[in-house]
């Protein structure tokens, strides 16, 4: 993974089709932004790239068929047209389609295989209104059933402090369920804050 920070011109095409490109989203950019100071973005990549792709029909001039965050690197999957763009919905919809993601956690995992289930809601206490939590959690709001699956890969360190990597696939797709998910067994993903994971280590009796 590159450290160098994301740039109109460093977008990296993996597949491209009459129908589909597949770009390497880098880790520091958003997909899109309606905030006016947030000029990187894959979709200003994507135009900057293939101006003569872009979709005036569209608000953002191109179909993203699913989600990866700000901090999360990747194959991003974008539809070159409408009828392509409900094809790859409904392979998402039905969940044909398996999604796997590498990740640091804090830690030794000491279970090489698990099933994470650990019901998400956003929590609705004070001043953390857009961050989510487990079921359990003080003001955890209207918490739904999710799961991961969770397989050790190797250990190691990571400035001086033992780290597992690890692969993740979700079978459901809520919001930071990953995150949420490795801080709840007491792993968080590299990167965040320990105020992340209070809000969503369960309370007990």
């Amino acid at each position: 993974m590159t450290t160098e920070p994301a740039s109109l011109e460093s977008l990296g095409v993996l597949f491209q089709s009459d129908d589909f490109i597949v770009v390497d989203k880098h880790w520091d950019i958003r997909i899109d932004s309606k905030m006016w100071y947030e000029k990187h973005t894959v979709q200003a990549q994507l135009r900057h790239r293939f101006p003569q792709l872009a979709d005036p029909s569209t608000y953002y001039g191109f179909r993203f068929c699913h989600q990866l965050d700000f901090s999360t690197s990747g194959a991003l999957c974008v539809a070159l047209n409408k009828a392509a763009a409900g094809r790859a919905y409904r392979c998402f919809k039905d969940r044909t389609v398996t999604k796997a993601y590498l990740a640091l956690v804090r830690g030794l995992v000491e279970k090489e295989t698990q099933t994470l289930e650990f019901s998400i809601g956003k929590n609705s206490s004070e001043g953390k209104t857009h961050m989510m939590c487990i079921e359990g959690t003080e003001g955890c709001e209207n918490p739904k059933p999710c799961q991961t699956e969770l397989m050790v890969l190797e250990y190691g360190l990571y400035d001086g402090d033992p780290v597992t990597k690890v692969l993740l696939q979700p079978l459901t797709g809520r919001t930071h369920q990953l995150r949420v998910h490795c801080s709840a067994i007491g792993h968080p993903i590299v990167g965040i804050s320990p105020t992340a994971l209070e809000q969503t280590t369960p309370r007990t009796a």
